[in-house]
């Protein structure tokens, strides 16, 4: 059977279009490099050079824009932000027997996490039910997402055809269609997440055959594995690096965890190697995507039994969060640990990427109102968190990705996402608007001092994840708020 997948899936290679794709892709990232002369100039590729276009998403910018008409560089940051998945990162095609295929680009970077892939194209699942080409777009990045987790299942990043990478010499069980070979929890949990949002709209349930029950038969024997009950599992990874966090401990395994029910996660959402393998929004991540996979054999495969397995685990992971996540802080109380081991070490701190601490009522795996995801929420947002930083331009959340100083718009975000206060949305919103050094678009980080100093020009996930934000306040009643955002003077 997977012989088959894999021949169907990867038999078409379109090399002198990806390369004219890789052309067009450079020459976008360098011209929103540089700050933008006229905000009444929308910095999207040209109509001709885009990769994906949707009449409905194109008149939805065209109402926020007039409804966020009292706010000018908002509106052009959205406009800007929105639509940049499908402008830039979606390539979208039939595969030989007519199915549909979707390889989505992180951005910069010429490959398709499954972590980002699914985020980027998360917010427009919302149009897919009166909008037939978004809704084939978004059906196609869940297939090739399914295929990919067939392929390899510890794997958290894949080419778009069988053409290697710069990772191919990482000491792990790489082959040509893998980018690379980072397991982390989340790469299979984002795939359920989008499968599971798209169901609810649109009501087709035609990708829940016989690809969705390998592919979710891969999770369930993955997750047993890393759960290290008997044995350390299959999966081990070093790398020849100077860099501490993208290479493993003791010969690839991680350093020891005790099998108390938690998943190992050998990497974070970072792609930064973890300290304790058992990261705590991860596996709360796991939990609900575990319980969503149930759902879904239930009601649509009818499968009882196979429903029942993925129940169990998620309760075992669940209990064994109650037991081991949480830290009595001396300042805020029972708060999230980041990452524990099941010994009784816990490594308090969050990551600005999601799934993180902050994030974990975002994607819904607590309740916005959980005592303890309120007492995280603070600590998280303090500098008790060494990884929180505060500066002449903004404060957030970073990470050992970047590093000392670098805030990620995204930290700032999940903030807005997770508040229920309306001044706290508008720092939040102030901010973006603010550290976007003259661009119109987020990018992964920018110094807490000098926004001019940002890495990454073109970041997919954050691009779209603004414009599901504003989107988001829209809906809620907040375009108050919206109105009040303007670009402060430098």
């Amino acid at each position: 059977m997977f012989k088959k997948i894999l021949f169907a899936f990867f038999i078409f290679c379109m090399a002198d279009t990806v390369c004219a794709q890789n052309r067009s892709s450079r020459s976008f990232a360098e011209s929103i490099a540089a700050p933008a002369d006229n905000i009444r100039v929308s910095r999207r590729p040209p109509l001709n050079e885009r990769l994906f276009t949707s009449d409905t998403i194109e008149k939805k910018i065209k109402e926020v824009k007039k409804l966020l008409g009292d706010s000018p560089y908002l509106a052009w940051m959205f406009e800007n932000c929105f639509p940049n998945t499908l402008d830039t990162t979606v390539h979208y095609a039939l595969t030989d027997d007519g199915d549909d295929d979707t390889f989505v680009y992180t951005g910069d970077i010429h490959a398709m996490w499954l972590r980002d892939s699914g985020a980027q194209v998360w917010p427009y699942v919302q149009f897919a039910k009166n909008d037939e080409k978004i809704r084939r777009m978004v059906r196609g990045t869940i297939l090739r997402q399914l295929k990919c987790i067939c392929l390899d299942p510890y794997a958290n990043a894949f080419n778009m055809n069988p053409t290697g990478s710069e990772w191919e010499s990482d000491y792990t069980e790489m082959n040509p269609f893998l980018h690379e070979r980072k397991y982390e929890i989340d790469s299979l949990c984002y795939p359920i997440r989008l499968a599971f949002y798209y169901w609810q709209v649109t009501g087709d349930d035609s990708i829940f055959g016989e690809l969705w029950r390998e592919a979710i038969s891969k999770i369930l024997k993955t997750f047993r594995e890393q759960q290290r009950k008997e044995t350390k599992g299959p999966y081990r990874f070093m790398r020849t690096t100077n860099r501490q966090y993208d290479t493993v401990s003791n010969d690839g395994y991680g350093n020891p965890v005790k099998p108390v029910g938690l998943i190992a996660s050998v990497f974070r959402p970072s792609d930064d190697a973890t300290v304790y393998l058992y990261l705590v929004p991860s596996n709360f991540f796991a939990v609900t995507s575990l319980r969503k996979i149930a759902e879904i054999q239930t009601k649509v495969n009818n499968d009882q039994d196979g429903a029942g397995e993925f129940t169990k685990l998620a309760d075992e992971v669940e209990a064994a969060l109650r037991k081991y996540a949480i830290y009595n802080h001396p300042k805020y109380g029972k708060i999230y640990s980041f990452e524990v081991d099941g010994f009784g070490n816990q490594l308090l701190m969050d990551d600005a990427n999601v799934p993180s601490l902050l994030a974990m009522a975002y994607l819904g795996d607590v309740d916005v109102n959980d005592p303890v995801y309120q007492n995280t929420r603070r600590f998280v947002w303090s500098e008790d968190n060494p990884y929180f930083f505060r500066g002449k331009v903004g404060e957030g959340i970073g990470g050992p990705h970047i590093g000392y100083d670098m805030v990620w718009p995204m930290s700032i975000m999940m903030r807005a996402f997770t508040s229920q206060d309306d001044n706290e949305i508008i720092q939040c919103l102030q901010m973006l608007v603010d550290t976007d050094s003259g661009t119109g678009f987020m990018h992964e980080s920018f110094n807490k001092d000098d926004a001019s100093k940002y890495t990454r020009s073109w970041f997919a996930w954050q691009n779209t994840l603004f414009g599901e934000l504003i989107l988001k306040l829209i809906d809620d009643g907040k375009l108050d708020l919206l109105r009040k955002i303007q670009k402060s003077p430098h």
